[in-house]
C-alpha cells in the first residue's frame, strides 16, 4: 500500500463528499454577487490575521477587532453568506477530524499544541 495513492484516494473521496459538494455549490452562490465577495474577502483576510496573531500571542488591533464584528453581522444576516459560511465550517471540521486521525497514528499530540 503506497501511502501517496491512498492521498490521492482520500482527496478523491473529498471532493465527492457531499459536505464538499454543499460547501462549492454554496460558494459559488455566495461569491456571485459583488457586496457580498468584497464582504467575504475582507472577512477571511481579517479573521487569517486574527489567528496568525493570536497565534504568535499577540492581540488584533482594536479598529480590525471592531472591523471583524461588523462584518460579522452584516454576513449573518444574509442567507447566502450565512449558508456558505456554515458549509465552509462542516467542511473543515471534517479536515480537522481526519487530521486528527492522522495525527493520532503519527503519535502527534495535538491536544498539546492548543494549550497556552
Amino acid at each position: 500500500m503506497n501511502p501517496y495513492d491512498e492521498a490521492h484516494a482520500l482527496a478523491k473521496a473529498l471532493k465527492e463528499s457531499e459536505e464538499y459538494r454543499e460547501y462549492t455549490r454554496l460558494k459559488a452562490v455566495a461569491y456571485d454577487d459583488g457586496t457580498n465577495k468584497a464582504l467575504l474577502d475582507e472577512y477571511k483576510k481579517l479573521q487569517f490575521r486574527l489567528q496568525a496573531r493570536l497565534a504568535a500571542g499577540e492581540s488584533l488591533p482594536q479598529e480590525d477587532s471592531q472591523r471583524l464584528t461588523q462584518i460579522a453581522t452584516l454576513l449573518q444576516f444574509n442567507p447566502d453568506v450565512s449558508a456558505y459560511l456554515m458549509a465552509e465550517f462542516r467542511f473543515q471540521r471534517m479536515l480537522s477530524d481526519i487530521f486528527k486521525i492522522l495525527a493520532d497514528v503519527a503519535g502527534i499530540d495535538l491536544d498539546m499544541l492548543a494549550q497556552n
